[in-house]
């Protein structure tokens, strides 16, 4: 319950600053052009509002909705989920959003996606001015890379350590470094210190992410570090120093395989309703190999450690005018992945797994750390500045491909056009939100 109340607040707390910066940017460009805004809410205020206040002299109300789902300027003149044809049945005024030019307007409906882009580019900015850049190079993880059966198939072996994908020179281990060895063709790897070359075939990029094994990850040592005084692994005799070499005759060439050969015992017995698991554990000590039998605890546990990696460190520092191009190039790179990705939502497997609140709400940590909160906060901006271009309507995207309609042919589209197109817009929007929390309820249960 407390995860969940950590993560529930992270979302909340990073949801609504980037609806009032991104309501922020169309209120900015509206008032810089002289359009009135009567309203500035997070959150949506159907039938009632949290809280409401106009000041003193102001043409705006600001507010707090109840239904937390966003967030909204109302802008007058013009036709969203706020006014209706039918409101704008009386004489143009001056200060009324369709009274301005093409380009006012245009400016005033890309407001919001540019803030959020550029807060993006900010926060990524101060975290790496305030906490650096840290991370293991590839090319120092000494033991190298375990693969899954899948990458084994296609030539990958225990051990390589990635080199290049199509000449580009792999750095780090993260998201990136998966997309690109997923997108290329010929794969460079470390093999016993020589280069060798790999051919991939054609994958996806959604299939390998979710391979369980994963298709890739840091190699561990199959080496105890410790075991826990009274736990399994010592009562049976198993030291530091220790190297596991099978369990239950299958063998165990990482601490990577260990842990998923322990998981699978902890689901067969679950599955049989078993209060714990067996297992025959085939070790190694100086150079002798020996067999002993145990059974985990009631968690299915049995109490070891694994031994630590202590790998040489990269760790950048930045100034604080030096962070700004840095967290630029970061924020660019944010976006030009995410946008490459954007083709896996249009296949079968794709639409399965766009997520709702629920997944969204994953990304943060379970426990508070504001360096992962601004990371993903920063993740978000510009998952919502991209979502929000995209030409739909009832998205900005969706009236600035209008506006450029206007501006192309010179004719403006009909206030009952706009309506309608804001209608279908809408249903498409509820569509894909209810459709997003279905699978996040299906993920859930099953």
């Amino acid at each position: 319950m407390e995860t969940f109340l950590i993560r529930a607040l992270q979302l909340m707390m990073s949801l609504s600053l980037l609806v009032i910066i991104h309501e922020g940017g169309h209120f900015f460009f509206a008032r810089l052009f002289k359009v009135r805004v009567t309203k500035f809410y997070l959150f949506f205020d159907p039938w009632f509002s949290l809280f409401k206040f106009k000041p003193k002299n102001s043409e705006t109300e600001y507010g707090v909705g109840w239904l937390p789902l966003g967030g909204y300027v109302q802008i007058a003149g013009m036709v969203d989920e706020t006014q209706s044809s039918e409101d704008l049945n009386h004489p143009m005024e001056e200060w009324e959003f369709r009274a301005k030019p093409a380009w006012q307007r245009l400016f005033i409906m890309i407001g919001g996606v540019l803030m959020n882009f550029l807060l993006a580019l900010f926060i990524y900015s101060m975290i790496l001015f305030k906490w650096g850049d840290e991370y293991v190079a590839l090319q120092d993880m000494t033991y190298g890379m375990e693969f899954n059966e899948r990458a084994e198939e296609i030539g990958f072996r225990d051990g390589d350590i990635l080199l290049s994908a199509d000449d580009t020179p792999l750095t780090r281990f993260d998201v990136d470094m998966l997309r690109a060895v997923a997108e290329a063709h010929v794969i460079k790897v470390n093999r016993g210190g020589l280069e060798t070359e790999i051919f991939m075939p054609e994958v996806s990029l959604l299939d390998i992410a979710k391979d369980n094994p994963p298709f890739v990850e840091p190699l561990m040592p199959n080496v105890v570090d410790s075991v826990i005084v009274g736990m399994p692994f010592e009562k049976a005799g198993l030291q530091k120093g220790d190297s596991l070499l099978a369990v239950n005759g299958k063998t165990v060439g990482s601490w990577n395989t260990f842990l998923y050969e322990m998981a699978a015992l902890q689901a067969d017995a679950e599955a049989e309703g078993k209060g714990n698991a067996a297992l025959d554990i085939v070790y190694s000590r100086n150079g002798l190999r020996d067999t002993v039998s145990l059974q985990t605890d009631s968690l299915y546990k049995v109490g070891v450690l694994k031994n630590a990696l202590n790998y040489k460190q990269t760790r950048l520092s930045y100034g604080f005018f030096e962070s700004f191009p840095a967290g630029i190039a970061m924020g660019v790179n944010t976006l030009k992945g995410y946008v490459n990705d954007m083709k896996y939502v249009f296949t079968k497997e794709g639409a399965k797994s766009v997520g709702g609140f629920g997944t969204i709400g994953s990304i943060f940590p379970k426990v508070w750390d504001w360096h992962r909160f601004w990371e993903m906060t920063a993740l978000l901006s510009i998952i919502l500045a991209f979502m929000n271009i995209l030409p739909i309507p009832a998205l900005d995207g969706g009236h600035v491909l209008f506006l450029l309609y206007e501006i192309i042919t010179r004719r403006k589209p009909s206030d009952k056009f706009m309506e309608r197109a804001q209608v279908v817009g809408m249903f498409l929007l509820f569509a894909l939100l209810i459709w997003a929390n279905f699978n996040d309820l299906l993920r859930f249960l099953f």
